[in-house]
Formats: structure tokens, C-alpha cells, sequence
């Protein structure tokens, strides 16, 4: 049986054009797996043949683990204390071994351990030509449509294979049996049978790697794209950036009569692209970004990184696009939410700001509207940045001498930790809640900070509540809701028979 062993291996060796001891090591998997069976519980058994002679030995083993951590695999782990019994040198990770019963080839079968050992070599085969393959550093797989498994397109590319997901094909497109495909290679999961490289043709990245093929200079490191945002089949954006004067970065990316753009366009199943020139100031990135509309006045909010972009009504319509499509692209490409507006919109947000603005400050700060207006116009629109900024800026305003700022700045300082304070308590911030409403039976003081942020500060506006805005408020069930409202409106029909 030896012999045998012997024989087997090396045919499968000049079969499989294998090393001889990634077979043995499939024959000794297989005889470890023969010898599970033969025990109870989930045992760990290793398995050595000697590589001259066929013979071999058969060991249980067990894991040696910490004290503290208990056996999690009993069949497989032994503590430390009692591993120390047997072999006092020995440390945790290490294992204590025990020679069983070797199972005879002939157990088996010769047709079943050959089945075994095949798989082996098919997996460490597969595993070979996989490795080869990702070594030559290729990010687009090319290959033809082999098959459909589940919706996703298996796509072969000489003996090895690709995933592409439907999730990550584009939409109008059609492959069938033999279409020549190219996608980006996104991962390498071992774990799937028979196609193991993940593939896409929607990922921004694809667009990019494509750009990188037919435009040289991206690869003699002339230019850059900083960003990609795709409408996977429909349009895309890329931002470029040259890093040489001389080189202009649009037209080099569109190429002769558009021969560059255009090839991305065709691979992509005509996906239409904007090329933008990236920008350090993220206010003309934008800009540039929603091309082809004209903006005519742009607002940076940097706390919510969000930009309010004020376009003429011609406009309006280019700048959003087909379903919102051509900002929600700028959006993506820039990383900032944009906000798209007309004139008559922007100037009454801009109202609606200014007078709370206004208000905060005359209550804050206990000044009047004239000198609330002063702040604003000069941009200051919150208490920290009175607060906090630094004091040349406000010294710079005409209006105020040097007095009258450090006590805007000890008024604004006080406001703020005095909100601060209100907020740890839970002590509501905004209008104060009424009396009425305070003294309602029933009704948990704990439940007052949650009211008054949502608005409700009398008896009267918990009495407009529907149930289940009471519900969401508070998080009390709809029978509980249902019982406080009707006490908040007991008063309205006070008197009446």
C-alpha cells in the first residue's frame, strides 16, 4: 500500500504539474479526515508521511490555552496547568500530541482518497494560477462571458476566473456567452468556489483606471485625477489636475477630436463624462463641478460643509439636471452637499438667517438691532465667532472701539456657558416651558427638556399633539400618549354640560 501511495503521488505530481509535497500534504489532509471519523467530538488530527518510504504516523493533538480563557473546543484544547503535567516545558500555543491508530489506506478506498486528494490539488492549483495572475499587478480584468451563476456574470480570462455582480454591471447593458468584458478587479475573496476575484464595471475607480490607459500623461505623473462620481451608463465626472503648466489637463484628457474621451465613453456603453478642473478652493471646485450651468453667487457653510449655490432661473434647470442628477454628480465629485437655488429663494433663506441672527444677538448679548445689524453685516452670524475669533478682526470694524468689543466678547463667552450649563441640566434653552403646561397631571418632569425641544411649551400646544407625534416624542406608547393629550385638553371643555 505503500508503494501505492507512492505511485499515486507522483502521477498526480506529472499530472497536475505540482510539487510532490503539495500532494503529500493533500494524502496527509486525507488521511487526517478519514481519521476524524473514527473518533467522537470534533478531534484535531495530524497526519505525517514520510516522503521516501510511504509511511506514515497518525497523531491527536490538542491546543494548548491559557487558565483564564477556558476550553472553547474541548475535543481540541487542554489548559496550561494540565499541559504542564505531561511536558513542564511547554508554553501556550504550543501542542501536546498522542500517537492513535493509522488508517489503512484500504479503509478509505483508493477511489475516495484519490477523490480527496484531487480536490486538494484542484485547490492548491487554483491557488497558484490566482496568485500568478494578481503578481502581474493588473487592475482591469479582461476576459469573456463563461457563464451565468445566480444573476452574477462569471467572466474567464485563461484559466482564471472573475465575478461580476449584477449590482455592479451597468444597467442597459446586455452580455451573453462570449462577450469579451472588461471590469475592475475590486477584491480577491478565497472563500468563493470557482471565481474568486470580485469584478465591477460601476465603481468610479474603473472609470478612472480607463482614463489611465488612454491618457499617458497620467501616467508619467503630468496629471492627476483627484475624484471620480459616475451615473454608471448614463454620465460621470471627473476631476483632473495637472502638475505642469504646460500641460493642459482637460484637453489632454479629451484628447485629439475627442479619440480619448470618446474610448472611455464606448467601453462604458456611451456613459457620457464631464472633465473639471480640480481646485484647491473648494468654492470654485464647486463651481467648476456643476458646469454646464453659470452660478452667479456661491455661500460656504464650512460647520456643515455644505454650500448654498444661487444660480439665475435659466439656469436652474442645467444646474440640477435630469432627477436631481447633474448636482447629486457635483455633490459626490466635491464631497460638499450643495444647495441649489434661484435668487428670489437664496434672498429669502438669507432673510429668514439675518433676522434669527438679529434675534439671537439682541437677546443674547442685550444689544440693540442696530448693533445686531452691525455684527451681521460684517459676518458674524453665531455667538462663538464673536466669542472666539480673534480680536484684530473685530477690531476692524469701524463702529466699535476697543472697549465696546471686549465686552461683546464677555457677554458672547457668558451666553455660551450659560446655554452650556442649561443644556447639562437639561434645562431647555429655547422658549421657557408655561406653568400651565409644568403643573398638567400626569405629566413626568423628566418629559419637560424633551417637550420644549420639540416646541411644545404650553398645555395648549400638547393638546394639538396627534397621538403619534407624542409617540415619537417621548417614546411612551400610544395609550399613554392617548391619556395625556386628553388631559391637556380637558380645559377646552371645561364648563360646558
Amino acid at each position: 500500500m505503500n508503494r501505492e501511495m507512492l505511485m499515486l503521488v507522483d502521477a498526480i505530481s506529472r499530472e497536475k504539474n505540482v510539487e510532490r509535497d503539495v500532494v503529500f500534504g493533500a494524502v496527509e489532509s486525507a488521511l487526517a479526515q478519514a481519521t476524524k471519523k473514527l473518533h467522537q467530538g470534533d478531534v484535531d488530527i495530524r497526519v505525517v508521511v514520510d516522503r521516501d518510504s510511504g509511511d506514515y504516523e497518525t497523531f491527536r493533538r490538542w491546543h494548548v490555552v491559557p487558565d483564564e480563557a477556558g476550553l472553547q473546543l474541548p475535543d481540541q484544547e487542554i489548559l496550561l496547568f494540565e499541559a504542564k503535567e505531561e511536558m513542564p516545558d511547554i508554553e501556550v500555543d504550543e501542542y501536546i500530541e498522542e500517537t492513535v491508530d493509522s488508517v489503512p489506506i484500504g479503509r478509505i478506498g483508493a477511489m475516495a482518497a484519490k477523490q480527496v486528494i484531487l480536490q486538494k490539488i484542484r485547490d492548491a492549483e487554483r491557488e497558484m494560477l490566482l496568485n500568478d495572475f494578481m503578481s502581474r499587478g493588473d487592475k482591469i480584468f479582461v476576459g469573456t462571458v463563461k457563464r451565468l451563476d445566480k444573476g452574477d456574470i462569471i467572466v474567464e480570462a485563461g484559466r482564471v476566473e472573475g465575478r461580476l455582480r449584477r449590482s455592479e454591471m451597468i444597467a442597459k447593458e446586455n452580455l451573453r456567452n462570449g462577450d469579451r468584458v472588461r471590469a475592475m478587479i475590486m477584491e480577491v475573496d478565497l472563500t468563493l468556489r470557482g471565481a474568486p476575484i470580485i469584478l465591477s464595471r460601476s465603481a468610479p475607480e474603473f472609470m478612472i483606471e480607463l482614463f489611465r490607459q488612454e491618457v499617458p500623461e497620467i501616467e508619467q505623473g503630468l496629471l492627476e485625477i483627484k475624484s471620480c462620481a459616475r451615473d454608471p451608463g448614463s454620465r460621470a465626472k471627473i476631476a483632473v489636475l495637472s502638475h505642469d503648466k504646460r500641460v493642459d489637463p482637460i484637453g489632454t484628457c479629451v484628447g485629439v477630436r475627442g479619440t480619448r474621451v470618446n474610448a472611455v465613453t464606448n467601453e462604458l456603453a456611451g456613459e457620457r463624462v464631464d472633465i473639471v478642473l480640480w481646485s484647491e478652493d473648494p468654492a470654485q471646485f464647486v463651481i467648476g463641478a456643476l458646469a454646464p450651468a453659470n452660478v452667479s453667487s456661491i455661500v460656504v457653510d464650512e460647520e456643515k460643509h455644505a454650500m448654498d449655490v444661487v444660480v439665475d432661473e435659466e439656469n436652474l434647470a442645467i444646474a440640477i439636471g435630469r432627477g436631481g442628477q447633474n448636482v447629486r454628480l457635483a455633490s459626490d465629485l466635491t464631497g460638499w452637499k450643495i444647495n441649489i437655488m434661484d435668487a428670489n429663494e437664496s434672498a429669502q433663506k438669507q432673510a429668514v438667517e439675518t433676522d434669527a441672527s438679529r434675534k439671537l444677538f439682541m437677546e443674547k448679548l442685550d444689544v440693540d438691532e442696530e448693533m445686531a445689524d452691525i455684527l451681521i453685516s460684517e459676518g458674524f452670524n453665531s455667538l462663538e465667532e464673536v466669542a472666539y475669533v480673534p480680536i484684530s478682526e473685530l477690531l476692524e470694524i469701524e463702529s466699535f472701539d476697543e472697549d465696546t468689543i471686549n465686552e461683546l466678547r464677555t457677554r458672547a463667552k457668558d451666553a455660551l456657558l450659560t446655554m452650556e450649563i442649561a443644556k447639562e441640566e437639561g434645562v431647555e434653552t429655547h422658549a421657557p416651558v408655561s406653568q400651565d403646561l409644568r403643573d398638567l397631571e400626569g405629566l413626568d418632569p423628566e418629559l419637560i427638556p424633551k417637550l420644549a425641544e420639540a416646541g411644545v411649551h404650553t398645555r395648549d400646544d400638547l393638546a394639538d399633539l396627534a397621538v403619534d407625534e407624542l409617540t415619537e416624542i417621548t417614546g411612551h406608547s400610544a395609550d399613554d400618549a392617548t391619556t395625556l393629550i386628553l388631559k391637556a385638553r380637558e380645559h377646552w371643555f371645561a364648563g360646558q354640560e
